[in-house]
């Protein structure tokens, strides 16, 4: 009996010195290690791609937002971001798709909502709207849209803020990230950065 108490002891004893080792290994050591390469390597990103503007930190490169008033209408002198099925739009705590099938009805009627607000808001027929500007991502966090997309809200924007089209259609064009590797995915624009160009070339519409 006393020998099965001391066996059944010791195995206490060693299960007891491996979760302490490995708290102290995997659950301190290892994170802070990670996190020190991380910063050291990487420091904007470990911080979480944060973009400042006037000193202020206005947003994350990596995560969409919205442009819109309280009512969710488009401001025109704001270039638009893709829609978002995250919560509320763009939570980065509820990151999500509208999981809808292409001809679940909800999804239907979604579409052609946007796209009517699109016409109104860019002065475009249906047939110019490119699909990223009316379907969510996966994640409903994306910050890019299509160059296409961008393109076809230049002349609203322009004219909501009483500049040149040239100028802004340039900005589109500086912003417009190519494929990576120069093969990988799509090109790209960052509406979070393409809007604080934006807003420092007209500070004077940046409402």
């Amino acid at each position: 009996m006393n020998a099965s108490l001391r066996g059944t002891g010791r195995q206490y004893g060693v299960a007891l010195r491996a979760v302490l080792l490995f708290t102290v290994v995997l659950g301190i050591a290892y994170p802070l290690a990670v996190t020190g390469i991380g910063q050291l390597a990487l420091p904007a990103q470990s911080d979480g791609s944060l973009i400042t503007s006037q000193g202020k930190v206005v947003g994350s490169s990596l995560i969409g937002q919205s442009f819109t008033d309280k009512k969710g209408i488009p401001l025109p002198q704001w270039f638009q971001s893709r829609p978002s099925a995250a919560g509320t739009g763009y939570d980065g705590a509820n990151s999500s798709g509208s999981n809808l099938g292409p001809n679940n009805p909800d999804l239907v009627k979604a579409i052609d909502e946007r796209k009517a607000v699109i016409e109104k808001v860019d002065g475009v027929s249906a047939s110019q709207i490119p699909a990223d500007a009316v379907t969510a991502s996966g994640s409903g966090l994306d910050p890019h849209i299509s160059p296409a997309y961008a393109l076809l809200q230049v002349d609203a924007v322009a004219r909501a803020r009483g500049i040149g089209t040239a100028e802004v259609k340039k900005l589109v064009e500086e912003h417009t990230q190519v494929r990576d590797l120069g093969y990988l995915g799509e090109p790209t624009v960052n509406v979070l950065q393409l809007n604080i160009a934006l807003a420092a070339l007209d500070p004077a519409g940046n409402k």
